[in-house]
């Protein structure tokens, strides 16, 4: 067990709240709590800022994948912090399984390993309007990270055709694979929902009784085609889960849910000058994201000490209660609240953490399929960043789940010039299902044969470069990482990555859990800038 480095004592000892981890979650609560005034250590085991939302190089991304958390001493030494206190150890469980690692050209990889920064949660991007993104301005986060517009998203229909997503009336216009029938049907629709959301009287708005309703029900009452139906389904409502198929569907989308997706992503479109359609990517990747919401906590007061994990907890020997940690470095950390990543677990015998879950959905058993790979030319010539979505039974008949594909590219600062990053996704039951899916999208992106990539690779392969199977791959990782929802308590812990392609589930659970810690303090108080230079935008480069 590798030594930690020696730590000067933390000053002070005391703490309004103490909060381990720094995904993206941990971040904008110690934002938010230290924009409110109160006093906030933010500790993390890794020398890296970002956990679970962590961008790294392919080297660090698969030792994180294999051991999530560096060894610490042995939560049994920890001696209390007094009469009346006694340690409780902490748990830590792995959130990832079924790792494969290839790399196909690695001599390659080493020379440009420092140059990527890989999404350990993607794809992720952000809807220009979305919640997260005004939290980003709000917080005044925005001065510590910049964007770049997705050029391009995509959707498969049922030919195997990658075709526009259409996200406004011009586009409508100008897609050539929609009939003039189609359009107007789709004009049609997107008039209705705007009626919806800007109409006066009770005759503009769609019915409690619709709204009540499945999307996909109401879609179909609207007698939109097949083709625009899946297209508002998956590629413009995001929806997980095959909506057709009510036994296969874990995640049934509302009307309501549906159309406010849909007057989402129309909204997104056209809200920054610099972004040609509804989704940005921040550069150096999504880690930023984490990063500037530390970069804004710190300013406000946290305490910020990276390579420190938390060994054990101090509990109150008479009422049960938390009252205190006991840091690797020996030093005893006491606060009102604790906040804990979702790696770590505490002893359900203590009672600590109630089940009252932060996210909608908690109950649905899934998990999350992600593959990352390294290419060395652009899947599409004339496009760097784009989004690809795969709907359900586009890629094989017993396809249940959505398959969403981002590409990025050089010019996003995530990988050198010239080579492209694809992030992968889908929700699945088992790790062989969400394989299956992942590698049969992976060879039809490449125009593959389903033999020509094993559905059933070992674990941890390295292939060398005349082994490899295919010549734009350099590098590959599959694996499957699990879904919590967090808890709120005395002692809280934050949710992992969701599902979804942006980020509002994860704020909504963050906004959540900062109102039931601090119920009567604003979320991220309207301040006047601090800097008067700056003017509150989001930068979204060219």
């Amino acid at each position: 067990m590798a030594e930690l480095p020696p730590y000067p004592p933390i000053e002070p000892s005391e703490f309004d709240l103490v909060i381990v981890g720094t995904g993206l979650p941990e971040s904008i609560l110690a934002a938010a709590a230290s924009a409110a005034g109160k006093s906030v250590l933010h500790l993390d085991p890794n020398p890296f800022y970002g956990s679970h939302f962590a961008s790294l190089p392919p080297d660090d991304l698969s030792g994180f994948l294999d051991h999530p958390r560096p060894s610490s001493p042995d939560a049994a030494a920890a001696a209390s912090g007094g009469d009346d206190l006694a340690a409780a150890s902490i748990d830590l469980r792995s959130l990832y399984s079924d790792v494969e690692i290839s790399s196909f050209a690695p001599e390659t990889l080493e020379q440009h390993s420092r140059k990527f920064s890989l999404d350990l949660s993607g794809p992720r991007v952000l809807f220009c309007a979305d919640k997260a993104v005004d939290a980003i301005l709000k917080s005044g986060a925005n001065q510590y990270v910049e964007f770049k517009s997705i050029d391009a998203s995509l959707v498969c229909d049922k030919g195997g055709n990658l075709v526009n997503v259409p996200d406004s009336r011009a586009a409508i216009f100008k897609d050539k694979s929609l009939s003039l029938v189609e359009k107007n049907v789709l004009m049609r629709f997107f008039k209705l929902v705007q009626q919806h959301f800007s109409g006066d009287g009770e005759s503009d708005r769609i019915s409690e009784e619709d709204l009540a309703s499945p999307f996909v029900e109401f879609l179909a009452k609207m007698r939109l085609p097949e083709k625009i139906k899946s297209v508002i389904l998956y590629a413009i409502a995001m929806a997980g889960y095959d909506q057709e198929d009510k036994e296969a569907c874990k995640i049934v989308i509302s009307t309501k849910e549906g159309i406010e997706r849909l007057a989402l992503y129309h909204s997104s479109v056209g809200r920054f000058a610099n972004a040609v359609g509804a989704l940005i990517y921040p550069m150096y990747g999504q880690g930023e994201l984490a990063q500037a919401f530390c970069r804004r906590a710190a300013v406000k007061g946290c305490i910020y000490v990276l390579r420190m994990p938390v060994i054990a907890l101090h509990i109150d020997k008479e009422s049960g209660e938390y009252r205190g940690v006991r840091l690797g470095s020996g030093q005893d950390i006491f606060s009102h609240k604790l906040v804990l990543e979702p790696s770590f677990t505490v002893p359900s015998s203590r009672g600590l953490l109630p089940q009252n879950s932060l996210m909608e959905n908690a109950q649905v058993k899934a998990k999350m399929a992600r593959g990352i790979c390294i290419l060395t030319s652009s899947l599409r010539p004339d496009e760097s960043n784009f989004l690809i979505v795969y709907p359900p039974r586009s890629l094989y008949p017993e396809q249940v789940t959505s398959v969403r594909v981002l590409q990025i590219g050089g010019n996003l600062a995530v990988c050198p010039s010239g080579m492209f990053v694809l992030y992968l996704s889908a929700l699945c039951d088992e790790a062989s299902q969400g394989k299956k899916i992942l590698h049969r999208a992976i060879n039809a992106l490449m125009n593959l044969d389903d033999s020509e990539i094993s559905e059933s690779t070992p674990a941890s392969t390295v292939q060398t470069e005349e082994a490899r199977a295919d010549p734009l791959i350099l590098w590959r990782a599959l694996y499957i990482q699990e879904l919590t929802a967090g808890q709120v308590g005395t002692v809280s812990s934050t949710p992992m990555p969701d599902g979804s392609l942006g980020f509002n589930d994860a704020l909504n659970a963050t906004v959540k859990l900062f109102q039931t810690i601090y119920p009567h303090e604003p979320f991220f108080p309207e301040t006047p800038a601090e800097d008067p230079e700056d003017d509150g935008a989001l930068s979204v480069e060219t």
